[in-house]
């Protein structure tokens, strides 16, 4: 399937004006015509749809669904017992906030710093988070250690941690497309990313954002 072109509209919604307005202004400062709309891509993978669907499930026996499989499995192996379904997310302006910031990321940067994460968390959390991203309101739920922000692990099996099992014996874990940026070292003091920073980190596998829109949830895995 070939990337799907897009134009981008905006819909401004009352209560989410400041997000927006933010989002406006830096669509346009991307732009040398802003009266110019900004086209891009949707990911090659998306499935076009009439409804209101956010979640896709991902055939199993697709070169999609193995290698999620296989990048999980490289710490997960011997910690789960069996995957019960990857699904895609498909929430397109969430991932036309997303692509705005990665074009910004990549300007500034001279740089691609995206990278594919995990973050574990509740079915409940899940659900939300498929709805309205990442949200900085519930940071610290699980620690500050390196900041009051968005967690996310390059290792499944931290992110594991921060799971929790449903009434089917089930958890939760997102692989997440996060922009790094120029990051720094993180300890429990830190609000807002720091001046000069895009992130903070442990210095190895864990990475802090404090934008909501910094990180994009592609899929989330339920498993046992």
């Amino acid at each position: 399937m070939r990337n799907i072109p897009l134009t981008v509209r905006f819909i401004i919604q009352p209560e989410r004006q400041n997000l927006y307005e933010e989002f406006s202004q830096q669509v346009l400062s991307l732009q040398e015509d802003p009266e110019s709309p900004i086209n891009y891509q949707l990911p090659s993978t998306w499935i076009r749809s009439t409804e209101n669907k956010l979640r896709f499930l991902v055939p199993y026996n697709s070169d999609e669904y193995t290698s999620m499989v296989n990048c999980f499995d490289q710490t997960m192996k011997g910690i789960y017992t069996s995957i019960i379904r990857i699904e895609r997310i498909q929430n397109q302006r969430w991932f036309l906030q997303y692509q705005v910031h990665r074009q910004e990321f990549n300007k500034r940067l001279a740089i691609d710093t995206e990278r594919l994460l995990y973050h574990g968390c509740s079915q409940s959390a899940a659900n939300l988070i498929i709805e309205d991203c990442f949200n900085r309101s519930f940071a610290g739920a699980h620690g500050t250690t390196y900041g009051i922000g968005m967690y996310f692990s390059s290792d499944a099996s931290y992110s594991d941690n921060f799971t929790e099992v449903n009434s089917d014996g089930e958890r939760c874990m997102f692989v997440a497309r996060v922009l790094v940026g120029n990051t720094t070292q993180g300890n429990r003091s830190i609000k807002t990313r720091p001046v000069g920073f895009d992130s903070t980190t442990d210095g190895k596998h864990i990475f802090v954002i404090y934008h909501d829109a910094q990180a994009y949830a592609d899929y989330l895995i339920t498993y046992k």
